[in-house]
């Protein structure tokens, strides 16, 4: 090869290295770039510096038409959830006396001499006025709980007294049934409010109780694992059918065996609500005809 062909080859080299070097920094400087409109958009800062005809300005643009059409949306959820929860605070407030006032003169006219009939329709008074009561209860928890209103204090502590005071708020209940309901003694600890966890077993306990025949057995254990600790509530009910496990955890969800019982389908709902308050989770294991596993999933660090 002569002078003039290397000559050649050395700047056609060096021409190529210049471009992948300037290729090099374009895309450093278009990385960069991106960078920097991720960290406004995650800070809900404005995107555009300034605006050239080039695609990753029209990408900008379209980042930024994004950011604020989701703010907007955050926004307009935010204060629906607010008027949400401003309405079943009012609605608590004003029906709290009233159904109280329900609740006080049934209890009075049961104590009256009362005919057969009239006896009878008392006795529905009640019960549906303290249905009544149990759903405003319910929608309250589960409107400050969704709002944030009322804030869930998890901390490391020991389960057992916990399960036991549960268990204990249904032991009367489950011998009227002539059910055995029995805790299974283990220690074990883990994060979790003592509180509404204690809610969230009892909304167990009573479904349970509520919906194994006489005779029946349920059962309180816990489960260690690795990462979590699983409170067990086993029961020897009819069951629940696969294709229903995922609906009966939605808000007002009866499961199609459930309609001979009293309720409102709100139960499971709060109980899911309260574990994922606390970084938790609820699982069920059921099969139609052979019981049900309801398990709450605390972390145990």
């Amino acid at each position: 090869m002569t002078a003039a062909g290397y000559a050649l080859l050395a700047a056609a080299l060096i021409l190529a290295a210049a471009v992948i070097v300037w290729s090099r920094l374009r895309l450093r400087r278009t990385m960069d770039r991106l960078d920097r409109m991720l960290d406004k958009a995650i800070g809900g800062q404005s995107l555009e510096e300034h605006f050239d005809e080039s695609r990753l300005s029209a990408l900008e643009a379209k980042l930024a038409r994004y950011v604020t059409s989701n703010a907007v949306s955050v926004r307009a959820l935010a204060r629906q959830k607010n008027q949400i929860s401003t309405l079943v605070s009012d609605i608590s407030h004003q029906t709290r006396t009233p159904v109280a006032d329900l609740l006080l003169y049934t209890q009075l006219l049961e104590e009256q001499p009362l005919d057969e009939q009239a006896r009878a329709c008392v006795q529905v008074l009640s019960a549906q006025a303290g249905k009544l009561q149990a759903l405003i209860e319910a929608l309250v928890k589960t409107s400050r709980l969704e709002t944030g209103l009322l804030a869930l204090h998890p901390q490391q502590g020991p389960i057992a007294p916990m399960m036991r005071r549960a268990a204990d708020q249904y032991a009367l209940q489950a011998a009227q049934k002539e059910l055995a309901l029995t805790v299974e003694p283990l220690d074990s600890e883990a994060v979790f409010d003592p509180k509404w966890t204690e809610e969230a077993l009892c909304i167990l306990l009573d479904n349970a109780v509520k919906y194994t025949p006489a005779g029946g057995r349920v059962t309180v254990g816990v489960r260690p694992y690795e990462l979590f600790t699983a409170i067990q509530v086993r029961d020897t009910g009819p069951g629940i059918p696969e294709e229903e496990h995922a609906k009966i955890f939605g808000r007002f969800y009866r499961a199609q065996t459930a309609y001979c019982q009293e309720g409102v389908g709100i139960g499971l709902y709060l109980a899911r609500q309260i574990m994922e308050g606390q970084g938790g989770y609820v699982k069920l294991e059921s099969r139609l005809g052979r019981g049900s596993v309801f398990s709450l999933y605390l972390p145990r660090s």
